[in-house]
């Protein structure tokens, strides 16, 4: 039923907010599954385990914040004003947007990224450097700014320190998991 309502909607909408709407649609169903199964994992409390570290509790608040923007992304696409058709639509910031056969080397130097971080990294530093790293160089690639880039590395390594520090603490201290 939510499929049928949802491609009626769809019917004369742009192909971006169309986009938005099936991942929306999907990316809620999907965090409310992950929400429901993590709720149902066993807590562990008859074994005198701290219910911070409990095995669902990091997966269940990870999947309650996807459902929310699940569904502010979907109220998102369900509010923008209709156009006959894609080249009507205006997006604030549209003009800026590269074209889209710019985003595939993009989307490879992020999964190099992310395989560097997972594979290279991890374990052979300490977490928090290794996170820290890759923060740094997530952000310094995809943020660079030519005009400024002094800025835009010293923004990047506060972000990293931030991250790497509050994550490391977040983990060890609160949910009580040794990191590696």
């Amino acid at each position: 039923m939510l499929c049928a309502a949802c491609a009626a909607v769809t019917l004369h909408m742009p192909a971006q907010r169309r986009t938005d709407l099936w991942f929306a649609v999907v990316l809620t169903a999907f965090s409310l599954v992950v929400a429901v199964e993590s709720w149902r994992m066993p807590r562990l409390a008859e074994l005198g385990v701290n219910p911070m570290s409990a095995p669902g509790l990091t997966p269940g608040l990870l999947a309650l914040v996807l459902v929310v923007l699940g569904i502010a992304l979907l109220w998102r696409s369900l509010r923008a004003p209709t156009a006959p058709d894609d080249t009507a639509t205006v997006v604030e910031g549209a003009a800026d947007d590269p074209p889209a056969r710019a985003t595939w080397p993009r989307a490879l130097l992020a999964l190099l990224l992310c395989l560097v971080y997972a594979l290279g990294l991890l374990g052979r530093l300490p977490f928090m450097w290794a996170t820290g790293l890759f923060v740094f160089a997530f952000i310094a690639a995809f943020s660079f700014d030519r005009a400024r880039p002094m800025r835009a590395l010293g923004g990047a390594l506060l972000m990293a320190v931030a991250v790497a520090a509050s994550v490391s603490l977040l983990f060890e201290q609160l949910f009580l998991v040794r990191l590696p």
